[in-house]
């Protein structure tokens, strides 16, 4: 009885995988041994050892399907950037110098693109599939036509800037977050390239004799760009995007950036030609503001703009811009800011307004506004309305002038009417939170006076958006005197505080 016992576990032995033999080779005899360990009492052991047998197998032909694909798909993405850089090559080649042809008309240089992409895509040796093709068509006439892989952000309305830290690393704004982006350049030889075409075309010049510049993209968008040394991590680039329909005084107010009310006291303000500052962080929305706030002057005024790169979108007819000028390669030929306001004083302004104030041209803005040119706008960097007239004071002492501080203040406090300032909230949201009139001198101190003041009583909502807004202080500004010399008048309910 014992050697039939012995006979039959010799048989199970033959028939069961060795699990050790299983690790050692294939790696799916041990689900195979397990599968005839488990298998119930009343199937043979055979019987589902070689059902474990075909499981194993089939997962094995999957395992093996897939390796295949994953290559596949590898050297697919490799062909494609390969093809990208045959026909990049060849269409400089046969382009040539039109690419870069100021002359040339912008639609006829795209079709002239397209034509020649078409031509030697349809050439390749190995077609691509439409998805592929439509894609490196796409891709090439972005970096070639536009501004390489950040063209489509560009394109995107939803974002509000795009910056750029080093070619592996592209971060978006949208809706005032911060995002990292799906894209990067091909390395940092395709990322200054892309800097040198924005730059180029507005006849600036970046390079290691001078790694800064202030720019400007045909539709008004602001760039920035550093590059190395001065940029360690690789070239830095920065956008800030302008909207090609500028926004206006309604969109401010759906924003919640302003009231019906306070729209209604700004406009009265610049028609009745009051000085006016508009301050606030970087990133706030100064210059949309400034927009907004130069779309109220009347259509049959002279206006001369002036700026470091031209991006004010003014719609009136009779506007003359002006934009200042770096040195050349000598060090020679600058034009700065202060250059220009003093330029501006001769040729006959209704309104000056200045994009940004932030060195000794605050000195020559102040002349501007007491000497005569009432109702002009510029803008500053501050972290308040009392910060705005102590910036103002530094940058008047930055003229190398010996003045002493109270002829400054004096000069401020005679100068300017009202101050605008503006904040960027930690939800993203801009908005105005003080409209503060700029009334006198008593003793060595300059008066202010909150005529509106962001509520911030109502606290925040679910998703941390502020519920607060713009409300009267219930006190009537002194200049109201001022602009009736200008026909211009105010409904007094503006100023009341049970008012909403």
């Amino acid at each position: 009885m014992s050697s039939l016992s012995e006979r039959l576990a010799a048989a199970r032995r033959t028939e069961t995988p060795d699990i050790g033999a299983a690790d050692a080779g294939d790696p799916t005899g041990a689900a195979a041994a397990i599968g005839t360990l488990d298998a119930p009492a009343d199937q043979p052991a055979g019987a589902a050892a070689a059902a474990a047998a075909v499981n194993a197998a089939a997962a094995a032909r999957r395992k093996a399907d897939a390796a295949p694909r994953r290559t596949l798909g590898a050297s697919q993405v490799d062909r494609i950037e390969e093809i990208k850089g045959n026909v990049h090559a060849e269409l400089l080649q046969q382009l040539g110098p039109h690419l870069y042809d100021a002359d040339m008309d912008q639609e006829e240089l795209d079709q002239r693109v397209r034509t020649v992409l078409a031509n030697v895509l349809s050439s390749q040796d190995r077609p691509l599939s439409s998805g592929d093709r439509a894609r490196v068509t796409q891709e090439i006439s972005d970096d070639i036509l536009g501004y390489g892989p950040i063209e489509p952000f560009l394109r995107d309305p939803d974002v509000s800037e795009v910056m750029v830290n080093g070619h592996s690393s592209i971060w978006l704004e949208k809706n005032g977050k911060l995002q990292p982006a799906d894209a990067h350049f091909v390395d940092e030889s395709h990322l200054r390239r892309t800097i040198d075409k924005i730059v180029s075309r507005i006849g600036r010049r970046v390079d290691e004799s001078s790694p800064m510049v202030d720019a400007r993209l045909p539709d008004g968008s602001r760039v920035n760009a550093v590059v190395p040394p001065l940029s360690v991590d690789g070239s830095a680039l920065t956008i800030r995007k302008f909207a090609t329909d500028p926004l206006t005084a309604t969109d401010l107010v759906s924003f919640g950036s302003l009231t019906p009310q306070t729209t209604d006291f700004l406009e009265a303000c610049v028609r009745g030609r009051l000085n006016i500052i508009v301050s606030g962080s970087t990133g706030a929305g100064k210059t949309t503001t400034l927009n907004v706030l130069s779309s109220f002057i009347p259509s049959d005024e002279r206006i001369v703009t002036i700026e470091d790169a031209a991006e004010l979108q003014l719609k009136q007819d009779h506007v003359v811009r002006l934009e200042s000028r770096p040195a050349n390669i000598e060090g020679k030929g600058a034009v700065h800011i202060r250059d220009l306001v003093r330029n501006s004083l001769r040729m006959r302004p209704d309104r000056i307004i200045v994009g940004e104030v932030r060195d000794a041209s605050a000195l020559d803005m102040l002349q501007a506004m007491n000497t005569g040119h009432d109702g002009s706008i510029c803008t500053l960097h501050s972290n308040g309305p009392r910060d705005t007239l102590s910036r103002m004071e530094t940058m008047v002492l930055m003229a190398g002038m010996d003045l002493p501080v109270r002829a400054i203040r004096e000069q401020v406090a005679s100068a300017v009417d009202l101050i605008v300032h503006q904040t960027r909230f930690k939800d993203g949201t801009r908005r105005i939170t003080h409209l503060t009139e700029v009334e006198r001198m008593e003793g060595d101190v300059i008066t202010l006076q909150d005529i509106f003041v962001f509520d911030t009583s109502a606290g925040f909502d679910a998703q941390g958006r502020t519920l607060g807004r713009l409300r009267p202080t219930g006190l009537r500004p002194k200049f109201l005197d001022k602009m009736a010399y200008a026909n211009v008048t105010v409904d007094p309910m503006l100023f009341a505080t049970d008012r909403i």
